[in-house]
């Protein structure tokens, strides 16, 4: 029996996104984006309630400043006080987990989509997902990028405008292109 191309996403095997299935999922998430992006006059309660139609999991007193953008949303679990400011991109083909407390800055990016790196794969237009995994009470600053497969430890600090291309002790600053344990 065949895997459907969802089925592989989830778990991080190689997939198509251009299946329709997918894209059916993917149209779905633009429309409740726009929706929750084109309700700014909401109370916190009536957003929060938007949020958890499509999130996996949302926690009490998770604020998610618009614009924010996702893939599909239905693999992202917020823990209590998230705070993401604007602009956040959450690229979630495979798990995005955000502890309780974090607060993540303007523009961040966090990424679990990837790409095969022989060329003649990557062209046949499959790809990838890593799950990135983020602690508790942890600050993203602005700008930065989170690449597919990390794990940011519990009260870590990710400086303004770092990509962080490995996992983050807990405790640890990070700074930098590629990031790096500041001492």
């Amino acid at each position: 029996m065949a895997l459907g191309e969802k089925y592989k996403m989830l778990t991080g095997e190689l997939y198509l996104a251009s299946d329709p299935e997918l894209q059916a999922e993917s149209a779905a998430t633009m429309a409740w984006l726009a929706r929750y992006n084109g309700n700014l006059g909401l109370s916190p309660a009536e957003r929060s309630q938007v949020l958890g139609e499509r999130l996996a999991a949302i926690g009490r007193g998770v604020v998610v400043r618009s614009p924010f953008h996702c893939d599909y949303g239905f693999n992202i679990s917020l823990g209590d006080e998230v705070f993401i400011n604007f602009n956040c991109v959450i690229l979630d083909v495979v798990a995005v987990s955000i502890g309780d407390k974090t607060q993540i800055g303007p523009g961040v990016q966090i990424l679990t989509a990837d790409h095969p790196r022989d060329p003649a794969e990557r062209e046949s237009g499959l790809e990838f997902g890593r799950p990135v995994t983020i602690g508790r009470n942890v600050w993203i600053g602005a700008g930065a990028l989170i690449l597919p497969g990390v794990s940011v430890g519990d009260n870590a600090l990710i400086g303004a405008g770092s990509v962080v291309t490995r996992d983050v002790p807990e405790g640890t600053t990070v700074v930098g292109n590629p990031a790096r344990v500041r001492d």
